[in-house]
């Protein structure tokens, strides 16, 4: 450091931490659904309690040529570090001003508020005022929810529910084998897709491996009778049909419409199941095919508790629901789509369902992905509410299980499955996606039951595409590639 150079240190305990109560004038308006509009007046005196706190620890710390650690005179230490002190006195004012403003008013944001920090300007004389916009949990009674009368659908996992689920999880280890033969229902085909919207293009999905099935399913809309449209065909066939945009696809202007499609087929394919040796089965941590077939039992076992619970919460959220007449805003709805789409996907990979049975049910929720959300999130409120009144929270031992059996599922360490979903993100989502289903939980300990008998599983026939037909990029994740 030169002599000419001068330092301060600005770090210091939260204000809030020494009792000091600022003598806020806050005006709250309601602005639209869960959305307020906050103006706050910091008085002067406030101001000048911060600033001469910051001024002293400044002083206290500051290296200036030719004067000891602190004492260097108050004057020349405003004027050296005026904009380190400006600074901490801003956030110090925000800060605690914020904390003070949510615990006096009750205030409950589901987000923070929408202002940037850097441009707001203490004044040198006078006060401060600020203002901002943040969107808010509702506000509303809790229902009743003891002694609910609930229907609850019951079935037994038969040897051949086994057998047929065997298969379907084996495919995810299968190898896809060229053939010459022309295709047939549950063959593959290598396939370049085009969509024509008023004759012009609209979208080309390259390179896209796709199984035969019944429906060919997009985030924007679905292909019906997709195998019996390629039955028969060979490379360098071109087969053409027509479908309808989902009605509430993102793109606005294409919602309803009705687009060409023409499958350009590359290659036909078949599916070459896994040998069930002893390296396979180690590869699944299995000692052997019974044990395997124990494991798929229990598979079969937590994915018909979770159509038990799927079918249970709905009886019980249209209930608890019935009274949620608030709206919500739609940029809120909008935000958190992806996050109810998230929720929605971990629940299925909890249960074992496979990848594409997941792929599947994202593309249909993602068709009517406003509608889902914005009932969703109305679920999410009522049922954190319950939550916090009962107490009820997601401990570690519920989240390290939950993981181990998403890992179990997808044979993988749990540690990956762990770092993978803090990573993204998810991990707040598994979180509040238990701590949501042990609400539910809660409820149903008090139902009253009538068992009922579980409609026979759906059949697999659905493929799923995750690149949207209007947009750009996939959703989330490409299959294939895009034609630059």
């Amino acid at each position: 450091m030169s002599d000419d150079q001068a330092t301060a240190v600005t770090e210091a305990p939260a204000e809030a931490a020494t009792g000091f109560k600022m003598s806020l004038a806050v005006d709250i308006q309601n602005i639209g659904p869960c959305r307020k509009h906050i103006r706050v007046k910091v008085p002067q005196s406030d101001i000048d309690h911060f600033r001469d706190a910051a001024l002293k620890e400044v002083a206290e710390s500051a290296a200036v040529p030719g004067f000891r650690s602190g004492h260097v005179p108050a004057k020349l230490v405003e004027r050296r570090f005026k904009k380190e002190i400006s600074d901490q006195v801003r956030q110090r004012v925000l800060l605690t001003s914020l904390e003070q403003l949510a615990d006096e008013n009750s205030l409950d944001p589901i987000n923070e508020p929408d202002f940037d920090i850097e441009t707001l300007v203490l004044p040198d004389e006078g006060d401060f005022e600020y203002e901002f916009d943040v969107e808010v949990r509702p506000e509303f009674e809790l229902p009743n929810y003891s002694g609910l009368a609930i229907e609850r659908p019951v079935r037994e996992i038969s040897d051949a529910d086994v057998d047929s689920y065997l298969q379907r999880f084996l495919a995810q280890y299968g190898t896809l084998s060229d053939q010459t033969e022309p295709a047939a229902s549950g063959d593959y085909i290598n396939a370049d897709i085009e969509f024509l919207w008023n004759d012009t293009l609209l979208r080309r999905m390259n390179d896209l491996t796709l199984q035969l099935k019944t429906t060919l399913r997009f985030p924007d809309g679905e292909l019906t009778g997709f195998d019996q449209l390629l039955a028969g065909a060979n490379a360098g066939d071109v087969r053409e049909t027509q479908l309808v945009i989902s009605p509430e696809a993102e793109s606005v202007e294409k919602r309803g419409e009705t687009v060409q499609v023409k499958v350009h087929v590359n290659m036909v394919k078949r599916l070459v199941m896994p040998e069930l040796n002893k390296e396979f089965l180690a590869r699944l941590d299995m000692e052997s095919e019974d044990d395997l077939r124990v494991s798929v039992k229990g598979m079969l076992q937590r994915q018909l508790q979770f159509e038990q619970r799927q079918s249970t919460r709905r009886q019980v959220l249209e209930k608890i629901t019935e009274s949620a007449t608030w709206e919500l805003p739609e940029e809120l709805v909008r935000k958190q789509v992806e996050n109810a789409l998230r929720r929605e996907i971990l629940e299925m990979q909890q249960a074992g369902y496979t990848t594409q049975e997941i792929r599947a049910r994202e593309a249909s929720l993602r068709q009517k992905s406003v509608t889902t959300t914005r009932q969703a999130l109305k679920e999410h409120f009522v049922l954190d509410k319950i939550a916090t009144k009962e107490s009820i929270e997601a401990t570690p031992p519920d989240v390290d299980s939950e993981i181990y059996m998403m890992a179990l599922q997808r044979g993988e360490n749990p540690r990956r499955v762990r770092a993978r979903m803090m990573k993204s993100g998810m991990i707040d989502n598994l979180e509040a996606q238990i701590r949501e289903r042990k609400a539910v939980d809660h409820i149903l300990k008090s139902a009253v039951y009538t068992d009922v008998p579980m409609p026979a599983p759906q059949t697999d026939d659905v493929e799923a595409v995750s690149l949207a037909i209007c947009g750009q990029g996939a959703v989330p994740e490409a299959q294939g590639t895009e034609e630059e």
